[in-house]
Parts: C-alpha cells; structure tokens; sequence
C-alpha cells in the first residue's frame, strides 16, 4: 500500500445539503465529517440515493453546503466564488467523468493538451507532455483520432490522460468505468491507481460497483445521506513507469492560503 501523508489534504466538517423539493426540505448529507490524506485512493461508495454523488460536488466544490464545510489543502473550497474555484480547480484537481466529457471537434492529442494551454504551458511542451501521457494510456496511435473515432474505453483512456495531464493533487472519478465492460472496467482502474501511486495523488472515486470500490485504499459507504462504514482496504497494484509533466504548485502547507484571484485572472 501506498505510504500516505498524515496531514489530511481533503477536511469535512460537519457537512450537511438539504433541497428544496415542493413544500418539503430534502436532506441529501447529514453530519458528514471525513479527511483524506494526501496519497490515498477514497473510495466514496454506496447506492443509487445514497448521498455520494452529492459528496462528491461538496468536495469538488460543484455545490455549496446548507451547514459545515470543505477544505482542501488547508483552502475552504466551499467559500469560494466561482472565479476562485474556476482558478483553483485549473491548478489543483483532475477530473474523470463518467460520460468521458471530451470534446468533440479535439483530436485526443487537443484534449488532453488542453488543461495545459489553461496553464499557460508552451504548444511544444504540451503537446509533448499530452503525447506522453496519451502513450502510456496506450492510445500513442491515437493522437489525431477524435472522439468518435473511438471506442468507450479509449474515450475514457483519453478523459483520464486529460485529468492527470497536469499532476493534481487531488483526482475525483464520478462512476469513471459505469459504461465499460468489464475488462475495460479493469484496465481504466489499473491505470487511474497507477497514476496516483507514481505520484503519490489524492483519488476519491465515487461508485455503487464493488468490484471497482476494491482498488481503493479506503471504501466509505453512505446510506441515506450517512457514513454507516469507513474501513481500510488492501489493493494490490503496482505503480508503473511515470511521466513527464510541468512542475505542479503544491497546495499542502501549514495553514495555507492560495491566491486564487491571481490564478483566474490569468
């Protein structure tokens, strides 16, 4: 198992979301307090209605909180405006959807460069490091094939490329293999865990398919808008050859305070 920094790069306190639904409220999350240090694969698992997905826009800061908060890396994301969350996703997390979300008039080599023109990174740097990152996805023959040149499974090779292009801290996965088969399912898992073990990345996977909660360090179920489990797991995945890619800014530093405004101003 991967060696995880003790300090929690991912803190919850007593989060809670409630909806409007008619005349009634919705609690969706109640009394949810978690950390995740820095290095670790979080599986946040559970059935459909369980809370999970409302977990995971908290986290990444899609939604803000009725009650309680998010940080990450010491920086409460739920207090953020929109402008300071767009800047420090851009230099701060990786996502990989479960839709593939890739755009459609990008080759594979476009879309995976793209979050790193947002850095402002060079053409030929990008380029070079997407071409990279696509070869060790396996899709090196795949640069200038666009999205629906391909099959779900490379799509979905291509959306993790994209997120781990720029080397987040932190990685969120929303059910990444829920319209693969199974030995894609396979194959997408081994290669998001690789990713995060060569560089030591914060993963929080969100699924209801407990084959795929099994690559986690860590399984947290929901039921009804609750934590009912929290329990170590013992993956067996071996890291492999890393990749190169731009120097990422680090986030994980006592009591920090990341100037987002500059980032988004960029």
């Amino acid at each position: 198992m991967a060696q995880h920094n003790l300090r929690p790069i991912i803190e919850v306190r007593n989060l809670r979301k409630e909806y409007p639904v008619e005349d009634e409220t919705v609690v969706a999350l109640e009394r949810v307090n978690l950390a995740i240090p820095q290095g670790q694969i979080c599986c946040i698992f559970g059935e459909s209605g369980s809370g999970k997905s409302t977990l995971l826009n908290q986290l990444a800061g899609m939604e803000k909180p009725t009650r309680g908060g998010v940080k990450i890396g010491g920086v409460p994301v739920s207090k953020l405006n929109e402008r300071e969350l767009a800047a420090f996703r851009q230099k701060h997390i990786g996502f990989v959807f479960q839709s593939y979300n890739l755009l459609p008039n990008l080759t594979a080599l476009e879309n995976v460069a793209m979050p790193l023109m947002f850095r402002g990174v060079p053409k030929d740097q990008r380029e070079r490091t997407a071409r990279a990152v696509l070869k060790r996805v396996g899709l090196g023959h795949r640069l200038s094939h666009y999205p629906r040149q391909m099959s779900g499974g490379q799509q979905q090779r291509v959306g993790i490329a994209r997120a781990f292009v720029t080397k987040p801290e932190v990685v969120f996965a929303d059910e990444p293999t829920g319209n693969l088969d199974s030995k894609t399912k396979a194959e997408v898992m081994a290669m998001i865990c690789s990713f995060a073990r060569d560089f030591n990345q914060t993963i929080v996977l969100v699924t209801h398919d407990p084959q795929m909660a099994s690559y986690a360090d860590r399984i947290v179920t929901l039921l009804d808008g609750n934590i009912v489990s929290d329990r170590t797991n013992h993956p067996a995945i071996s890291p492999s050859t890393p990749f190169p890619t731009p120097t990422r800014p680090s986030i994980i530093r006592q009591q920090s305070t990341i100037s987002t405004n500059q980032g988004a101003s960029r």
